[in-house]
C-alpha cells in the first residue's frame, strides 16, 4: 500500500499566508496585518521543509539517509531535484527570518522579516505545484 503525501495542510497554510499578504499590501501601516503575515510565514516555513523532507524520504532508496541529512543538505537535495525555486543561499535567508521571529518581539526585526515573506510565499507555492505534478513517489 502506497503512503499518500497529504499536501492539504501546506496548501491551506499558504492560502492563509496569501490572504494575509493581500491585506497587508492594502494597508501596510497596519501592524496587525504585518504580524499576521509573519506568524503565517513561520507556520508555512515549518510545513514547507517538513513536506519536502517527507517527499524526499518517500522517493529515496534509503529514507534513513534523508532523515539524517542536516537541514542545509536537505534543502540542497530538494533544490537539486527541482523541487524548490531557490537553493540553500536563499533558504538561509528564510531560516534566518524564521529564527528572528522566535525571539523577543522587536519592531525593526518585524520590518526586516516582512520583507522576505512575499518571496517565501512564491517558494511555498512552487513546492506545492512541483509535488502535485510529481505525485506521491512509489514505495
Amino acid at each position: 500500500m502506497a503512503i499518500q503525501l497529504d499536501l492539504s495542510s501546506l496548501e491551506n497554510a499558504l492560502q492563509r499566508l496569501s490572504e494575509a499578504l493581500q491585506a497587508y499590501a492594502a494597508d501596510a501601516h497596519n501592524s496587525l496585518y504585518r504580524d499576521a503575515c509573519i506568524q503565517r510565514f513561520e507556520f508555512c516555513y515549518e510545513l514547507s521543509h517538513k513536506m519536502l523532507k517527507r517527499y524526499l524520504e518517500l522517493a529515496a532508496a534509503n529514507p534513513v539517509e534523508i532523515d539524517e541529512l542536516p537541514f542545509a543538505d536537505l534543502i540542497r537535495t530538494g533544490s537539486e531535484q527541482g523541487l524548490l525555486r531557490n537553493g540553500w543561499d536563499r533558504w538561509k535567508d528564510y531560516r534566518k527570518a524564521r529564527s528572528i521571529t522566535s525571539h523577543t518581539y522587536d519592531e525593526s526585526k518585524a520590518i526586516e522579516v516582512i520583507q522576505i515573506v512575499p518571496d517565501f510565499l512564491l517558494e511555498g507555492q512552487a513546492l506545492i505545484a512541483e509535488l502535485k505534478k510529481r505525485g506521491t513517489p512509489p514505495t
